[in-house]
């Protein structure tokens, strides 16, 4: 079995960093996009938002410091930092709820952009079960396990009502998935093993609904 390549880590890449790899990734990506084969800290600080410190600080992590004078070479660190977030091989996805949200998550270009595949459809919706859906059929929910399997799906991405999001990703856990993507208004209880991201729309609404009200009331 072919090994991913390593990036060198003096130590443990912290979480807030990696939560900030993927907006240096896309970054690294406008710019090359763009022509750029050299980049200054200062620069790509200021494509990602961040400050140069933060910058230097996290790439740090990844043991890359750019060179004096010339700063990074794009198309080097866009490698580094893909390989330090798992995206040096293709990543298998499995997408369970096809509702008005899965239809739309299903038909996003970017999934494939950055290294992610598609694989797999499943919903509990009769009508919707044996459709196909941005060119995949709909499974049922009952074959969750089986898809899953058959798939080599690694990491799912939950759209299901709240009231099953649970059961679901149990399912899911007991067949091998390590990574799931919630869009469920609810937390998820899972093992220590596996990884969840949480999207919460009515949340994050309701946060920004809370800093305006400041702002307002500031202001007045």
């Amino acid at each position: 079995m072919e090994r991913e390549p390593t990036v060198p880590q003096r130590r443990a890449v912290p979480p807030a960093t990696v939560a900030r790899l993927p907006g240096y990734l896309r970054a690294l990506e406008a710019l090359a996009a763009g022509g750029s084969t050299l980049t200054s800290s200062d620069g790509l600080a200021a494509q990602a938002g961040v400050s140069p410190a933060q910058l230097r600080k996290d790439l740090s992590f990844l043991g890359s410091y750019g060179r004096r004078g010339v700063g990074y070479d794009v198309a080097h660190l866009r490698e580094q930092v893909a390989v330090a977030l798992g995206l040096s091989s293709e990543r298998r996805v499995v997408l369970v709820g096809v509702g008005n949200l899965g239809h739309a998550l299903a038909g996003y270009a970017g999934f494939a952009a950055r290294g992610f595949a598609l694989v797999a459809l499943v919903d509990a919706d009769p009508g919707v079960v044996g459709t196909v859906v941005a060119g995949l059929p709909v499974h049922p929910v009952a074959d969750l396990a089986r898809v899953v399997a058959s798939s080599g799906a690694t990491i799912a991405v939950l759209a299901t009502p709240a009231a099953v999001a649970q059961e679901v990703c149990d399912t899911l856990v007991d067949a091998g998935v390590v990574g799931v993507l919630n869009f469920a208004p609810c937390a998820l209880r899972v093992p220590p093993h596996v990884d969840v991201r949480a999207v919460d729309l009515a949340s994050e609404l309701q946060i920004l609904a809370f800093h305006d009200r400041r702002r307002s009331a500031d202001g007045a």
